[in-house]
């Protein structure tokens, strides 16, 4: 699967939820994640565990990068990510933990972002599919760039657990 994305540093946490609202968005829900990164030597690979929800295993690659950006990614089940990997030869890079709000416009993820030790961001996510191409997505996601603007801080061109062991 593929996403155009975009994170930025967020200065105003009520208001982004405002301009959600506005927007027509709908709130799906707020969630305590904690993601456990591991290094490969190809790509991205995190462990994603929500309370009262099955672990998932997030394997992506993406450019680092500041600006919308195409992300392909395949979210494995714990049984998946054993067959894949094995069972002793991933060793946990650093953990993240942090809440998120999670709203959605059409195909679009927006992401409010609380993350222990580093601060707050917004994340724009469009799923790319058949009744959407990477065109339109980038479209979707610059819009949404231009209309919170006023509240966008730093655009974020890293992962979160890049941020959090200072790379």
């Amino acid at each position: 699967m593929q996403n155009v994305e975009f994170k930025s540093e967020l200065r105003d946490l009520s208001a982004a939820r405002t301009q959600c609202r506005v927007l027509g968005a709908a709130l799906i829900g707020r969630i305590r994640q904690s993601d456990t990164y591991f290094r490969l030597p190809d790509g991205r690979l995190k462990r994603r565990e929500s309370p009262g929800e099955p672990v998932e295993w997030i394997f992506y690659h993406r450019e680092n990068r500041s600006r919308p950006r195409l992300s392909s990614f395949t979210i494995l089940s714990d049984a998946q990510a054993t067959l894949r990997w094995g069972t002793h030869g991933l060793k946990p890079w650093l953990v993240v933990s942090k809440w998120r709000e999670l709203w959605m416009k059409e195909n679009v993820r927006i992401h409010l972002d609380e993350v222990d030790g580093l601060g707050t961001f917004i994340e724009f996510e469009a799923l790319v599919s058949g009744n959407h191409d990477a065109k339109e997505c980038r479209m979707m996601v610059q819009h949404l760039r231009e209309t919170f603007a006023p509240i966008l801080g730093e655009a974020v061109g890293t992962s979160y657990s890049d941020l959090a062991a200072g790379v």
